[in-house]
């Protein structure tokens, strides 16, 4: 496996430098990578605030690098190494998703799918690193607990704790089966790219160079980079960045018996390099320099430093494609220090593919060189229109020169009004279009060969009027002399035959025109004549003359010029039927014979053009709706495209049928016509046919269109159902929910049904905590009155063996106290009556509270539901409290049990481990006081209150209590000991008032405080404020 430059020094950072980390600060505007600061002296690292000014998937990362960072030096000074390798990772990708969504450049639908796995990665990360599940929507934003209702938020941890578990346990398989999902993920892909990096090009050119990479065979575009005579790239921003892929390669190209990825160097100067006076020598003439080349069959899936370079100089007598043969053939070279240094690694899938799985290594920077020909899967959506030219030969007489031409051919590409198509072309992968290409030349040779390819890219609508223009002409070394050399001769080529249908693939010998040079470039002197040899045989075998044309002064000339070329195109056909039927509005009445054509067209044919030609059946058949006329042609050419995917030879398209079917068919009314005809088939199977038996081969595939064209018609044409919750009018409500709560309050006190029971109670609750259906104070009080004690004793009855049913319940009923106003808490007293009924109901309610806070049922990484259900219980305790003292106060009334039990589950809720902050990190403490401050103070100020109340009554609770208090003045939190550490005082007073003596308190809390100190609670603050406070008293 290879590793990219970055990860290398990120790898060395990590081992040099990761010691003396104290901190990783991450830029808050366009941060990209890590920036390590030296530690300070002191324990923590000064803080930062941290404003965020971008989207708040952008702010998470960020938040969530500071803090892996943090675990990712602990893991490096625990020697931890497998889980600081994972860290790092996590972190890498991270940071370059980051990257990636700061750029701006990203579509919609990349965006949203990057998205998702940015908070993949967050959710997992956090998991394996023991840290908070995070909740989010649908779409993967955080959720806000206080604009959620309880039982979303518990369904999202339920959800998001599933598809978490689910991610390790495929990280563990993948783990355990590495080499062989490797393997495997090789032999099931039908598309492979090769990723190339250029690491240097050590070479004694002595001018600016063109440094051409391609493989060789098969043939990819080239990879071109610009070298500069200083032995840099030429654009610097392209420095420790020369990054290529070689996409659509398929599994019969890596068979082949030798692959080998060949560069030509072409120079880029004068015309012989040698001391002269370089101010009279014609400069900018591409020549012909030397290659290197290697055999890479079979070493593609580690790193490969190609070393080997050719010292040839292809001048007089060799052109580089000779040269490239005897590299190719060549055992080894002595290359004596000099070569191209390169990286080769091998990636499965085809562009989309690999971008999305080795973004680290293939981004929007990337060049990419495409196959000179089609993928062996051409998925829909991926639209092409590229001509490949090939320069191949030419024979040109030397004229009235002493000694042959130094001929350059410059081709460019014009319209049919003469106006000149401008960055069109493009030599190579990784460089922009330009208007103009020159060839190689060749010193003094009357038969060039050049075998130099291009690229032309012309829009689609412009094809039809386009023509590739070649001009020939002498250039001369010698600056002044090559100033006075014109055009000597031109060649063209129609991009379009006479027919419609493109240029064919192959060699095409031009004829070679010449004229005088302003003659040369009037379009209406040469367009209307042959461009090639072949049509102007055809030409003259319909013409009763068989004289050499000419028009003017312009003539045929003897010299001779070849090209080949490559239509790569899925919107244009070379074959006449199949452009019949893609242009079948053109000519209507030509349509039934095009259907039955279509069925005679070459396979590989139609599936290069399949989405083009799927939708045109399909228009076809929506366009005639009112008419059958056309319908069972249409069926038949259907089955027709089926059963060749079908064929062993096209199945790997089956994947590219499949997706036209999901995402591309649009055809809404088509279910009824198939079906017709489908129909029509079969009420005729008496009559064996051929077209019937090919007809069921393709039902699997008839009826998926059937399917997905009535699901299409059902979404466009059917309205959807309201939601029957928010139809349902409060009124209608107020008739059902009452006989839907005797219902449940039937089934759970029986113990009956008690999951199908919780999972109704919380969609009732749901539904009425939304905005949108309505008055609900009513129904919430109808539930709290029927089901809220039901409730409670169920969850106190339940086990925790079935936790997640007791989590729902819990959940339920947190949702219905959280939906509780106040007016609901007082109505919920007075509909008891009976003064022991309150004492009952409280009691179950404080030992509930108490036993959930102790053995909570939802894991320890549900922080916001821990923290929603902390807040609702808080309110909840506090309202109880206010019952307490206003009926249980006086001496008739007065309950010591009920009393005992709220001390407890206050000191119980103050002292849980969720809501002790100083044991967080600053970030987690930050969010959590934000958001719900410092609930120990309020309950903490809340006992102290109910103390004092309890009066005379304090006695009762002396020294039981002392513990409870001590414990709860224990927790450093300074405001919460100054206003509860007095409460010992006062318990000192209330027993010498009684008892005259203090012995009861002083034993207990002598005995207590030993345990505590013991037990590693108190610091020198609190004995500090301890001994001050008591003191003051």
């Amino acid at each position: 496996m290879l590793r990219s430059d970055r990860a290398a020094r990120h790898s060395k950072l990590s081992h040099r430098n990761l010691k003396f980390i104290s901190s990783v600060v991450l830029n808050s505007k366009a941060l990209t990578r890590l920036h390590v600061q030296p530690r300070s002296r002191s324990f923590l690292p000064p803080k930062e605030t941290v404003i965020p000014t971008e989207q708040p998937l952008v702010h998470e990362v960020t938040t969530t690098l500071r803090e892996w960072a943090s675990i990712w030096r602990d893991l490096y000074v625990g020697d931890k190494r497998e889980m600081f390798n994972t860290v790092r990772d996590m972190i890498y990708d991270l940071i370059e998703w980051r990257s990636q969504i700061l750029s701006g450049t990203l579509p919609q639908d990349e965006l949203s799918e990057l998205k998702q796995k940015v908070t993949s990665k967050i959710d997992y990360g956090n998991k394996v690193l023991d840290l908070d599940l995070v909740v989010r929507d649908k779409v993967g934003n955080i959720l806000d607990p206080d604009l959620t209702s309880t039982i979303s938020l518990f369904q999202a941890h339920e959800t998001a704790s599933r598809q978490i578990e689910e991610r390790i346990q495929e990280e563990k398989s993948q783990k355990q089966n590495l080499d062989l999902s490797r393997r495997a993920k090789f032999d099931s892909t039908p598309s492979f790219a090769l990723f190339v990096t250029l690491k240097n090009v050590v070479c004694k050119i002595g001018e600016d160079a063109e440094v051409l990479m391609s493989l060789y065979d098969p043939s990819d575009e080239n990879y071109l980079v610009r070298w500069s005579s200083s032995g840099l790239v030429k654009d610097i921003d392209q420095l420790h960045n020369l990054r290529a892929v070689f996409t659509d390669l398929g599994s019969e190209d890596l068979k082949r018996e030798k692959i080998s990825f060949v560069c030509q160097i072409v120079r880029v100067g004068r015309m012989e390099l040698r001391d002269n006076n370089t101010k009279k020598l014609t400069s900018g003439l591409r020549r012909p320099f030397g290659v290197a080349g290697e055999n890479t069959s079979g070493k593609h899936t580690s790193q490969l430093n190609i070393s080997r370079f050719s010292p040839r100089v292809a001048g007089e007598s060799d052109f580089l494609q000779s040269v490239i043969n005897k590299v190719i053939a060549a055992k080894e070279v002595n290359h004596k220090g000099q070569g191209l240094w390169v990286t080769l690694k091998l990636l499965p899938g085809d562009i989309h593919q690999i971008r999305k799985d080795f973004p680290h290594l293939v981004d929007r920077s990337t060049a990419v060189a495409r196959k000179m020909g089609f993928p062996e899967i051409i998925m829909p959506g991926d639209v092409r229109n590229d001509i490949y030219v090939t320069l191949v030969q030419g024979d040109f007489d030397k004229g009235n020169k002493t000694t042959p031409k130094n001929v350059e051919v410059t081709m460019s590409v014009y319209d049919e009004d003469g106006k000149r198509l401008e960055n069109v072309i493009f030599p190579g992968a990784g460089d922009e279009g330009i208007t103009e290409y020159k060839s190689v030349i060749y010193y003094q040779v009357k038969q060039p060969r050049w075998f130099e390819t291009i690229k032309v890219a012309i829009p689609i609508e412009d094809v039809n009027r386009s023509h590739l223009r070649f001009t020939f002409k002498h250039r001369s070394s010698q600056d002044y002399k090559d100033k006075s050399e014109k055009i000597f001769a031109l060649s063209f080529v129609k991009l379009m035959r006479y027919n419609g249908t493109t240029l064919r693939d192959g060699e095409h010998d031009l004829i070679v025109y010449k004229a005088e040079m302003k003659k040369l470039e009037d379009l209406s002197l040469y367009l209307n004549l042959s461009a090639t040899k072949l049509e102007l045989e055809e030409r003259a075998h319909f013409t009763s003359s068989k004289t050499s044309q000419s028009l003017g002064s312009c003539s045929i000339s003897k010299d001779s010029f070849q090209i080949s070329t490559l239509v790569c195109s899925t919107k244009l056909t070379q074959n006449v039927d199949l452009l019949g039927l893609l242009k079948w509005r053109s000519n209507t009445s030509l349509l039934q014979q095009n259907l039955r054509h279509l069925m005679k067209v070459d396979g590989g044919e139609v599936v290069k053009f399949l989405q083009d030609t799927l939708d045109a059946l399909f228009n076809i058949m929506m366009e005639n709706s009112d008419s059958d006329t056309f319908d069972t042609l249409v069926f038949d050419a259907l089955v027709f495209i089926i059963g060749l995917i079908a064929d062993r030879k096209f199945q790997h398209f089956n994947p590219v049928l499949e997706t036209y079917i999901r995402k591309h068919f649009s055809a809404t009314l088509a279910y009824t016509k198939l079906t017709k005809v489908l129909k029509n088939y079969v009420d005729h199977a008496e009559k064996l046919t051929d077209q019937l038996l090919k007809a069921m081969k393709a039902l699997e595939y008839i009826f998926k269109f059937i399917v997905r064209s009535r699901v299409l018609f059902n979404q466009y044409h059917v309205p959807s159902a309201a939601d029957v919750s928010v139809a349902l009018c409060a009124d209608c409500r107020e008739v059902l929910l009452p006989l839907m709560t005797d219902q449940l309050k039937f089934h759970l006190e029986q113990q009956e049904e008690l999951e199908a029971c919780c999972q109704l109670l919380s969609n009732i609750l749901e539904v009425l905590y939304r905005s949108d259906v309505g008055p609900t104070q009513w129904h919430v009080q109808i539930i709290m009155e029927k089901l809220l004690r039901t409730v409670n004793r169920t969850v106190i009855s339940m086990g925790r063996d079935s936790s997640l049913i007791v989590s729902l319940f819990v959940a339920s009923m947190t949702a219905t106290l959280r939906q509780m106003d106040d007016y609901h808490y007082t109505h919920l007293i007075n509909t008891f009556g009976k003064m022991r009924t309150d004492v009952d109901f409280l009691m179950e309610t404080f030992i509930m509270f108490k036993d959930l806070i102790g053995k909570n049922v939802y894991p320890a990484d549900w922080v916001i539901m821990n923290m929603m259900q902390n807040k609702v219980f808080l309110r909840a305790i506090n309202q109880y409290a206010a019952v307490l003292n206003k009926k249980f106060l006086d001496q008739t009334n007065f309950e010591l049990q009920l009393w005992n039990n709220y001390f407890h589950l206050a000191v119980a809720f103050l002292t849980q481990e969720s809501l002790q902050l100083e044991n967080f990190s600053s970030d987690k403490r930050a969010k959590i006081f934000h958001k719900y401050q410092d609930m120990r103070r309020q309950i903490g100020f809340e006992i102290r209150d109910m103390w004092y109340n309890l009066g005379p009554h304090k006695i009762k609770f002396i020294p039981e209590m002392v513990g409870p208090i001590l414990e709860m003045t224990l927790v450093p939190e300074t405001e919460l000991r100054k206003a509860t550490i007095p409460i010992f005082f006062d318990m000192m007073q209330c027993e010498f008032h009684f008892t005259r003596s203090f012995q009861r308190f002083e034993n207990e809390i002598i005995t207590k405080l030993d345990h505590e100190v013991e037990g590693g609670r108190g610091d020198e603050q609190y004995k500090t404020l301890f001994q001050k406070m008591q003191a003051q008293h």
